[in-house]
């Protein structure tokens, strides 16, 4: 019921769909047996077992990410051209991140702040932060290699996590993150 546009409402309720399908065939179980618990900040977790999973869906593309006994963080997103990149880069990423974006040949920054974002998403759903987290206060790589640059106040987190770029098709830009 939050969802204003059908399209968007029957999206979710498909990706949903399919995430307890998934996860019933992983765990040999009926979906609707399945159940669920939330974190702090929202993450969605089995109330039982070792899988961890996340979902992440965008236009009409859903990515998936299942693990045994570590956290995973998935995002995709369809590279809209209507976003106002460079105002979003300038108020929400973090300096090392603008000035990589702005250092980016022109024809190129539009992917690159979109594998920025994914990056950054990625990273916060697999710890299980969503926004409560700034986006300034970690870097994320935005050439083809992923990776977590930095993090403010703890340097080890950078070696606790694994990211990846993932290349859904053209017009999307995804990322994973793994704890491990």
């Amino acid at each position: 019921s939050r969802f204003h546009l059908e399209a968007h409402r029957g999206h979710y309720i498909v990706a949903r769909g399919v995430l307890r399908a998934l996860l019933s065939r992983y765990l040999d179980r009926p979906p609707e047996a399945l159940r669920f618990i939330y974190g702090e900040h929202g993450k969605p977790a089995l109330d039982e077992g070792s899988l961890c999973f996340n979902v992440s869906h965008s236009h009409v593309l859903a990515l998936y990410a299942l693990s045994r006994d570590r956290q995973v963080g998935v995002d995709v997103e369809y590279m809209r051209k209507k976003v106002a990149r460079e105002q979003i880069a300038e108020r929400f990423f973090a300096a090392q991140e603008v000035a990589a974006l702005q250092a980016t040949a022109a024809e190129l920054q539009e992917a690159a702040f979109f594998k920025c974002w994914t990056r950054k998403e990625a990273y916060l759903k697999a710890r299980g932060d969503g926004i409560s987290l700034p986006l300034d206060s970690f870097v994320v790589a935005l050439g083809e290699e992923a990776a977590l640059l930095r993090y403010e106040g703890d340097p080890e987190e950078v070696a606790r996590w694994s990211l990846w770029g993932v290349d859904p098709g053209l017009g999307y830009a995804a990322a994973l993150c793994a704890e491990g």
